[in-house]
This record gives structure tokens, C-alpha cells and sequence, in this order.
């Protein structure tokens, strides 16, 4: 039963998150004016923002203004208010505010949450609250926080050397940080490169001033009390990282970057099907068909995406699923600054049976930028080779370049790339379009440079 609904009035969207995949979907949404009224509820009082230009505001490259999103121009928006429940019957998303906002299909984009490691130390024997100098960096407040810290010399450690760990320790190495990356696993970026790979990345993140150590599992933190704002008129501050070997780190600023996990609290507590993340079918449609996901939090086909090309491919889809006159708008994918359109995501918008969302080819793209000598990366596909795969392999020290493709007949199903990238485009697009390779020799693919 839907409450408080007038025969002629518009179908009512809520979105649940205004982050990159609930503000990509109001921008669709709104611009295919098909008789939908958009409303975004989202808990961060900054305008939306492209997450993957964070580190980029940590290292003074680029002012926050300079990453926001556009805004949906006909949609909503109730900025710094957090949804705490969903009554779904009649169908009502309850705020923290107190305001309850009425939807016909609502859409989860809660994102994720930065994973807080088991650290000893790293919480008060009472309290929820990190000590001083100790931040995760994956919000806007994050960044922000981490960028009034920082001042040439401070004594930084980043915990985690995946894609944040590393974008993180660049930025702060840039802005004059002493910066240590310590990172649990064999190399850095592992999800994403080899071994070869990493090795390069390693040493290019080096010439930065970063003191990287790898195998290298953090135990605890140190603190210190200071004054503070507590009932006890006393706060802790980090003052060391220590390791599990027992050596000790000296820090005034600590970087958490050791991964994400969906945010699915609303989802579960509404009674939806949750697994690792909010359980969605090829229509983005959850267990309540009313209620939708995208994004972080969303679980297509066993599969938690994590990147922001998914997350456009979801709402794509989703947009023509709510919106039936929104098909002749799908495909206006034009890149810009804030980077919607990148090279390797591809959209499924389905057949004739209506839009459907079949998954998504993900590309990982970082710059390192530096003056002396920038770093461009890209890692997509199968990278590890299946028995009967053809390798091609190109490795120059000397230039710090490294490049690597998966050939499976005559198809290409995967490569890492570093080094300056001219050819990612075409590599990309092969891959992407599931094409067959061109007769030429696919070493020419690996050294041309006009292809981007």
C-alpha cells in the first residue's frame, strides 16, 4: 500500500546516498524527464564529488570545488541528513532529522565504509573514537582533515599499499610528509599488478620519498594523552605505529587504507537479502521490488564491484528501468574533468525484454604524477594467465616501464601497463569491445604510442 499518493502525481525515486552512483543515477533520471520525481538524501553535507580525485585534493593539485559533480538539476536534495530506517510499508525512508520521505522505488547507493584493522590501541577501552592523528581516507571530511594535518616534515605512516594506500602516500609525500607505507601483503597493489609490476610501481613510489616495506604487519598504535575535549579534559594522540616484530614507528600521522566494506545496515535491517552486499538481479531490483541498489553496496551475481565505472554502468541501467524514455539518453557517455567515461567500463543495457544489467568490464587507472618523472598505470582483466594463454611481455627498467598482455585465441582478456601509457586506449578498447586482436604482431600494440 503506498501512503499519500495522488492518482496524477509523478513516480516518487529516493536515493539513498549522494555519492558518484547516486548522483550519476539523478543525473540520468533528471535529464530523461520521463515523469519521475528525484530525491537524493545524502549524509555528506559537501555537494557530491568525484571520489577517485581525493587523493588528488590531499596532494594541492586540485581545490575540492574542482571535483564536485554536477548537480542533478531537477532533483532534490537533502545534504547532511542520514537515513536511519526504511518502513516499507507504507514505503517511507525515515531521517535522522526526524523527516520521513514517502518513495514508490527507492534506491540504496550507501557506498562503503573504510575497514578500521583490529589494531591494539586503536580505539579507547570506552570509546568509538580514533585518537588524534589517526584518519581514514575515503570521504571528502577525510580528505579535508588529513590536508590541515599534513606540514612538510611530519612523521606519516600509511597502513595499506593497495590503490587508496598508495594514492595516499603520493599525495602526502607531495605536500612534504615523511612518509613510511607499510603493507601486509608481498607487494604492493596486488589485486591489481604482479610481482613485476609492483616492483616498478615500488620503485617509482620510492623517488618520491616514500619509505615503502611490504610483509610488514602492523600490531598496534602508541598514544599519547594530550588536552582534549573528553569528559576527563584529556584526549590520546598517536605517537608511534608498532609491528609485529616488535619495531616501532615513530608517527604524529597515521593513514588507515586497508579496504572497504559495503554498507549494508539499512538494507539488513529493513529485512532485504544481504550477503557480502545488498543482493540485487540483472534489473539492480533487490528482494523487495521496490527497492533498488547500485554502487558499493550493491551484490550482482556474487560480484562486489568497488569502482566507480561499475557503479555508472549500474545506473545507467537502473535509469532505464525507471524511466522508460531515458533509452534515447543511454550512450551520451562523453568524458570530461570528473572522469564518468573512462576507457575499459561498458554498460549493459540489455535486449528487447527490457534494460538488464549483465556486469561490467573494470579498468583500474592511477597517475603518479611527479615532476621528475610521472607514472601512469592500468590494470584490466584476467592478468594471470590460464594454461594455453599467450603472454606478451615488455619490461625497460631503464624507463620504469613495464607492460603485460593475456592472449586467449584471438582474443585479449587482460593486461597491466605502467609507464607512459599511450597505447591504453586501443589495448582498452580491444578489450573492452571483446574484439578480435588485428592480424598485425601484437608486440606492435604493446609499443604503439597513438593509441590512446
Amino acid at each position: 500500500m503506498r501512503s499519500n499518493r495522488e492518482p496524477d502525481s509523478r513516480h516518487r525515486v529516493v536515493i539513498v546516498g549522494g555519492g558518484m552512483a547516486g548522483t550519476r543515477l539523478a543525473q540520468q533520471l533528471a535529464a530523461a524527464d520521463g515523469g519521475v520525481e528525484v530525491t537524493v538524501i545524502g549524509e555528506e553535507p559537501h555537494p557530491a564529488y568525484n571520489r577517485v580525485l581525493l587523493a588528488e585534493v590531499l596532494a594541492g593539485r586540485y581545490a575540492p570545488e574542482v571535483i564536485a559533480l554536477p548537480a542533478p538539476a531537477a532533483a532534490r536534495r537533502l545534504g547532511g541528513v542520514r537515513a536511519v530506517r526504511i518502513d516499507r510499508d507504507p514505503g517511507e525512508v525515515v531521517c535522522d532529522d526526524g523527516r520521513r520521505v514517502p518513495y514508490d522505488s527507492l534506491v540504496l547507493a550507501t557506498g562503503s565504509n573504510p575497514v578500521l584493522p583490529p589494531l591494539r590501541g586503536l580505539f579507547a577501552p570506552q570509546g568509538h573514537e580514533l585518537p588524534d592523528g589517526v584518519h581514514a581516507f575515503r570521504t571528502m571530511d577525510d580528505c579535508l582533515a588529513l590536508a590541515a594535518a599534513v606540514r612538510p616534515g611530519v612523521r606519516s605512516v600509511v597502513i595499506g599499499g593497495g590503490l587508496l594506500g598508495v594514492s595516499a602516500a603520493r599525495a602526502l609525500a607531495q605536500r612534504g610528509a615523511q612518509v613510511v607505507l607499510a603493507h601486509q601483503g608481498e607487494h604492493l597493489m596486488e589485486r591489481q599488478l604482479d610481482a613485476g609490476a609492483s616492483e616498478v610501481l615500488r620503485r617509482h613510489v620510492e623517488t618520491l620519498g616514500v619509505e615503502v616495506h611490504t610483509e610488514c604487519r602492523v600490531r598496534g598504535l602508541r598514544t599519547r594523552t594530550v588536552d582534549g575535549n573528553t569528559a576527563d579534559g584529556a584526549g590520546r594522540a598517536v605517537s608511534a605505529v608498532e609491528l609485529a616484530d616488535g619495531y616501532a614507528l615513530e608517527a604524529d600521522l597515521v593513514v588507515l587504507a586497508c579496504g572497504v566494506r559495503p554498507r549494508v545496515g539499512l538494507a539488513r535491517a529493513a529485512g532485504l537479502e544481504v550477503k557480502r552486499g545488498v543482493v540485487v538481479d540483472d534489473e539492480l531490483r533487490t528482494s523487495d521490488p521496490r527497492v533498488f541498489a547500485i554502487g558499493d553496496c550493491a551484490e550482482h551475481d556474487g560480484v562486489l564491484y568497488g569502482l566507480a565505472g561499475p557503479a555508472q554502468d549500474q545506473a545507467d541501467v537502473l535509469a532505464r528501468v525507471l524511466s522508460p524514455t531515458f533509452s534515447r539518453f543511454v550512450g551520451n557517455r562523453a568524458a570530461g574533468r570528473n572522469g564518468w567515461a573512462r576507457p575499459g567500463h561498458r554498460a549493459a543495457h540489455g535486449d528487447e525484454a527490457g534494460p538488464r544489467y549483465t556486469g561490467s568490464r573494470t579498468l583500474t587507472r592511477l597517475t603518479l604524477a611527479s615532476a621528475a618523472a610521472p607514472l601512469d598505470l592500468a590494470a584490466f582483466g584476467e592478468t594471470t594467465p590460464a594454461p594455453g594463454d599467450d603472454v606478451v611481455h615488455l619490461a625497460d627498467a631503464t624507463r620504469n616501464a613495464y607492460r603485460k598482455v593475456v592472449v586467449r585465441g584471438d582474443r585479449l582478456v587482460g593486461g597491466i601497463l605502467l609507464g607512459d601509457l599511450g597505447s591504453v586506449g586501443a589495448l582498452a578498447r580491444t578489450w573492452e569491445g571483446d574484439e578480435p586482436l588485428p592480424s598485425a604482431p601484437l608486440l606492435h600494440l604493446l609499443t604503439n604510442d597513438g593509441g590512446s
